[in-house]
C-alpha cells in the first residue's frame, strides 16, 4: 500500500487533509470520552449488590456529550447533522447507546462482581459498531504494538504497525502527536490518522508490574510503566 505523505501533497489536498485531521480528532476525542465514563463507573458496574446501574445508553451519552464538551470546548450535538462530521459524530454517538443497551442486562447482572465490560472493550465495541454505521465513508478502530494486543481483531494493519515501528516506537517522536498520510486503496484515495495513547495510573492495575502475573482478567499483565504506548486510535476516511 503506498503512501502520500501529507507535507508533499498540494495545498488544496492538504487542506482537504486538515478537515479530515479535525474529524479524525473529533472521532477519536469522542471515544477517549466514552472510554472515560466506563473507567469512572468501574466501580458500580462490577458491584455484585447493585441491579440497575443507570448506565442505559442514554445517560451514559448524556456523561460522554459532556466529557466531549468539556475536553473540546464544542457541544457535539450543535454539529451540523447534515455535515460530513456532524453525520460522522451523530454515528459515533448512536454506537456508543448501542453497545450500552446491548450489554444493559450484563452490566445491571445482581451477584456477579466482575462483568468483563472494561473500557478497552467498551472501546472496540464502539468502534466496530460506529464502523459498521459509517461503512463506505469512515473506519475506526482501537489497536497496539503486536505485543500488547489481547484480542487478534484489534492487530494492526500494515500501515498501523508502521506507524507504530517507524514514528510511535521511535525516540525522536514528539510524545502524543499523531502520525497521517493520504494512502491509495484499491485506487481511492482514503485519510488514514493513527493517534498514539500512553498508559495513565489507572491502566497499570492490569498493564503494569509485576510482569506475567495475572490481572483481573485473567491476561498476564505486560510490566508497563506510566507514559509507556499503550495503545493507537486509528481513523480512517474516504475522500
Amino acid at each position: 500500500m503506498g503512501a502520500v505523505l501529507l507535507l508533499a501533497l498540494s495545498p488544496t489536498a492538504r487542506s482537504a487533509a486538515g478537515d479530515d485531521r479535525d474529524i479524525a480528532n473529533s472521532l477519536a476525542a469522542m471515544l477517549r470520552a466514552g472510554r472515560a465514563v466506563i473507567s469512572n463507573s468501574a466501580a458500580r458496574i462490577n458491584d455484585p449488590a447493585v441491579g440497575d446501574k443507570g448506565l442505559d445508553g442514554k445517560s451514559v451519552l448524556a456523561q460522554v456529550v459532556a466529557l466531549y464538551r468539556e475536553a473540546t470546548g464544542v457541544d457535539p450535538l450543535s454539529s451540523d447533522p447534515n455535515s460530513r462530521e456532524g453525520r460522522l459524530l451523530r454515528d459515533e454517538m448512536d454506537a456508543i447507546v448501542e453497545v450500552m443497551d446491548a450489554n444493559a442486562a450484563s452490566i445491571n447482572a445482581k451477584g456477579i462482581g466482575f462483568k468483563g465490560f472494561i473500557p478497552a472493550v467498551f472501546s472496540r465495541l464502539v468502534s466496530e459498531a460506529f464502523s459498521h454505521r459509517a461503512a463506505g465513508v469512515a473506519e475506526m478502530k482501537v489497536t497496539a504494538p503486536p505485543n500488547l494486543v489481547r484480542n487478534r481483531r484489534a492487530m494492526p494493519d500494515p500501515w498501523e504497525a508502521a506507524a507504530i515501528a517507524n514514528h510511535f516506537m521511535a525516540k525522536d517522536w514528539p510524545k502524543g502527536q499523531p502520525f497521517s498520510a493520504v494512502v491509495d486503496q484499491g485506487g481511492r484515495q482514503v485519510f488514514r490518522i493513527a493517534e498514539p495513547e500512553y498508559y495513565v495510573q489507572s491502566c497499570l492495575s492490569c498493564h503494569g508490574a509485576p510482569s506475567g502475573a495475572l490481572d483481573m482478567t485473567g491476561y498476564p499483565k505486560e510490566g508497563a510503566e506510566l507514559g509507556d504506548l499503550g495503545g493507537v486510535i486509528s481513523v480512517k476516511l474516504a475522500r
